[in-house]
């Protein structure tokens, strides 16, 4: 009986000579189910490609966990010490110390000053580097040496080096805008110190690439005048998994205990990550919304379909086909709308979230995404999640018009005009 239910199903669905618009609104139905479907499929694959772009960017450059020391001069003493008690907890990799200020940056025969940061970074060889950076200075993509000219080195974001016209060899005047000092009669006076810039880093984060410098550790402590006391900004650290770093962190500090605090990768980020995944979510709820549209499609085909075939079914009935089947006639053709538009949304939104990822096919403004191009990373999760639903729906539309039709009297269904 269900082979007679689904070939029944089937006809009512395909068009006939007095009917042929039953078979094009059936159409417009399994369109809309299949637009709605591939706009969802390549909106949240935007939104996930986003979201792994970023992370991926801020996890090669930045510490996945920092210890900081608490004080008001946001200074760590000691770091030799505290670098060996963060590499003995399980689950570090590598610990090393940092250095970071604001500084003013200016190029020799310019009158252009740009603010920007400054990173002083820690390079032992042997060691394993805290960051892609310092990996890419330890393996010589990039040099911190003392060049030629015997001034300290530095590397330049490559955007900020495009903004202020800076090539490898040229001198910066750096100035420490945290080290302000004031003379006998009050007048302020800022640490001036030059460098030789000897490369350009990219890191593909917009943020990042505008604004940093990176310099040896020694240097910066220069500026910042905290060399003689051989004090630190901070000890940043390498984890096994960088997703576990709210629990390493509290590790951290409980075996460190006070002074000392941690932050992690994912806390400084927090609010760019919130705002990424409540985007997410409200596109994913609008887009939704198509397939809801859809779903009125569906409804309104069926109870169409029930109008136009109401004395064939009042034949059937009376022929012995009970209200069940005639239930089921109906439900199987919503299901059939939904199963069949579910399925070419996900080939159509599928194919075309693979072009957009690997043609590049759209670009965005960096300084506005932090990132220079719309990737796209396909989730299983939300596309299964796409798919119930949009079937759940397509099920949840055949009911009104299936009852309609399961409760026609034979007598009268047959008696319609």
């Amino acid at each position: 009986m269900k082979r007679l239910e689904w070939y029944i199903a089937r006809r009512y669905l395909s068009s006939r000579k007095r009917g042929r618009f039953l078979s094009f609104i059936t159409w417009i139905a399994l369109g809309g189910v299949t637009v709605g479907v591939a706009a969802l499929v390549v909106v949240l694959g935007v939104m996930n490609g986003m979201q792994e772009e970023l992370r991926e960017k801020i996890l090669g450059a930045t510490p996945h966990l920092l210890v900081l020391q608490q004080g008001s001069s946001l200074r760590l003493d000691g770091w030799q010490e505290v670098v060996r008690r963060t590499e003995e907890v399980p689950g570090v990799l590598a610990a090393a110390p940092f250095a970071l200020t604001n500084v003013s940056v200016l190029r020799t025969g310019s009158e252009y000053n740009q603010s920007a940061s400054l990173f002083g970074v820690h390079v032992e060889e042997g060691k394993l580097p805290v960051t892609d950076t310092e990996a890419d200075i330890l393996a010589g993509y990039h040099s911190l040496r003392t060049p030629a000219s015997g001034l300290p080195a530095i590397l330049i974001g490559s955007r900020l080096a495009a903004r202020m016209n800076v090539f490898p060899g040229d001198t910066l005047v750096l100035g420490g805008l945290e080290n302000l000092r004031f003379d006998p009669l009050g007048n302020p006076q800022i640490p001036f110190r030059q460098f030789e810039v000897t490369g350009t880093v990219t890191t593909g984060m917009y943020d990042y690439d505008i604004e940093n410098l990176y310099a040896s550790l020694e240097d910066v402590q220069e500026i910042l005048g905290l060399r003689t006391t051989d004090r630190v900004g901070g000890v940043a650290a390498r984890l096994e998994d960088p997703w576990d770093a709210p629990a390493m962190g509290a590790a951290v500090q409980d075996a460190l205990g006070a002074p000392y605090i941690t932050e992690t990768w994912i806390s400084q980020n927090q609010a760019l990550f919130s705002a990424l995944a409540l985007e997410k979510l409200a596109m994913g709820l609008i887009l939704f919304l198509i397939v809801l549209v859809a779903a009125f499609n569906i409804v309104s085909t069926l109870v169409m379909v029930v109008v136009d075939r109401t004395r064939e079914i009042g034949i059937l009935k009376s022929m012995g086909m009970k209200d069940k089947m005639v239930l089921n006639v109906f439900m199987l053709q919503g299901l059939w709308i939904g199963i069949i538009g579910t399925t070419l949304g996900l080939i159509l939104g599928a194919a075309l979230a693979t072009a957009i990822d690997r043609f590049r096919l759209i670009e965005i403004p960096p300084d506005v995404y932090f990132v220079d191009r719309l990737p796209v990373s396909l989730n299983p999760l939300d596309m299964g999640l796409i798919v119930v639903a949009s079937i759940l729906v397509a099920f949840t539309a055949t009911i009104y018009p299936a009852l309609q039709a399961s409760r026609l009297e034979p007598v009268e269904a047959i008696r319609h005009e």
